[in-house]
């Protein structure tokens, strides 16, 4: 607490408190809107053609637009529908993807709450998005809703299971569930990363593979935790509609999309703390300011925001199978041979 700007700025008063809580959800939508003015692009680009063009310059307002088209459409709860749980699920899934804010260090300077079990908080409160999606499913009375939210939820528990081995696996090579202490740890450089090893002897080299795979197995799991492509399977409007959110309109439809962008965020988020540096530079103390350390954050974590966008516009969906192979039999048995290594290499450096 005593290295927080906004505490030595304010001290421990209700200023200090409102405004930890309200520069992440200013992040938070500012994010939202370039995330989907991204995606609206980015897709353009990967299929050669223009996008949107007509709202502002080159339609960098269509994402504000959408929003407001969205506010003002009328909010339908089905008859037959539980309407308490109905209209709490797009809240809660909301309440679990900002809540993991909390934790996400932007700089040296700045964490909204620096907790020591800062590694296993966002773990946890991900676990909102199940809630949130079986809830919606169940309620809305449709069966084609509540098949999207079953599929969502073998989805997310699945891949739940190598994510929580490259957690492990980092907090064994780190010797803490601290993001700031991880952050802190990778210091030193872009070689100091724990993309390559870590800070340690030239025996490192031989765990580099390691650490590179269980990379790809944490990012690759992301995509299912997210409901990305090619594991957008619980949404799958070709085959059951539009999944869980079926019966949904207007700002709660749109809740359950602005959770999924924050949550894009967040996983980015912690990809770049666990193997990248999190606010560190890539050039040691260099450009390491607490201002440019925030720069360098961001821009890591929109990177990763970045190649989700590209992966959506390039591979086709796996079958609920193929989803289930991939999981249980290729990233989980990668994840502990990784995890197995890496706490070998966490107690020897």
């Amino acid at each position: 607490m005593e290295n927080n700007f906004l505490y030595n700025l304010f001290g421990n008063n209700v200023w200090f408190y409102l405004i930890t809580i309200a520069i992440p959800l200013v992040f938070v939508l500012i994010y939202a809107l370039i995330a989907i003015l991204g995606e609206l692009k980015i897709a353009s680009w990967i299929q050669d053609r223009l996008g949107p063009m007509r709202t502002g310059w080159k339609g960098v307002l269509q994402p504000i637009a959408e929003v407001v088209k969205l506010i003002q459409k009328e909010d339908i709860i089905p008859a037959n529908a539980n309407k308490a749980l109905f209209n709490l699920a797009p809240y809660i899934m909301f309440t679990g993807a900002f809540a993991a804010y909390a934790a996400i260090p932007f700089s040296s300077q700045f964490v909204p709450a620096h907790l020591n079990i800062g590694l296993f908080y966002i773990f946890a409160v991900g676990a909102f998005a199940i809630i949130g999606i079986v809830m919606g499913g169940w309620a809305s009375n449709n069966k084609y809703s509540l098949l999207g939210a079953m599929r969502a939820v073998s989805q997310m528990v699945s891949y739940e299971i190598p994510i929580a081995f490259a957690l492990l696996s980092i907090a064994a090579l780190a010797g803490t569930l601290d993001l700031q202490d991880i952050i802190k740890q990778q210091e030193g450089g872009i070689w100091n990363w724990f993309i390559f090893g870590g800070n340690g002897s030239l025996i490192k080299i031989l765990f580099i593979p390691f650490t590179i795979s269980l990379f790809l197995v944490h990012f690759t799991s992301s995509l299912a935790e997210t409901n990305r492509i090619p594991f957008d399977i619980p949404e799958g409007e070709s085959e059951i509609v539009a999944g869980y959110h079926t019966e949904y309109s207007g700002m709660k439809f749109a809740m359950f999309f602005f959770a999924e962008y924050a949550n894009m965020f967040t996983v980015s988020a912690l990809v770049t703390i666990c193997f990248f540096g999190g606010w560190q530079s890539p050039f040691g103390d260099f450009l390491n300011s607490p201002i440019m350390q925030s720069v360098w954050f961001v821009s890591k974590a929109m990177f990763f925001v970045f190649v989700q966008i590209w992966l959506r516009w390039t591979l086709p969906r796996l079958r609920v199978d193929q989803l289930m192979f991939v999981s249980w039999k290729v990233l989980t048995p990668v994840a502990f041979v990784c995890f197995i290594a890496l706490s070998y290499w966490g107690l020897i450096k």
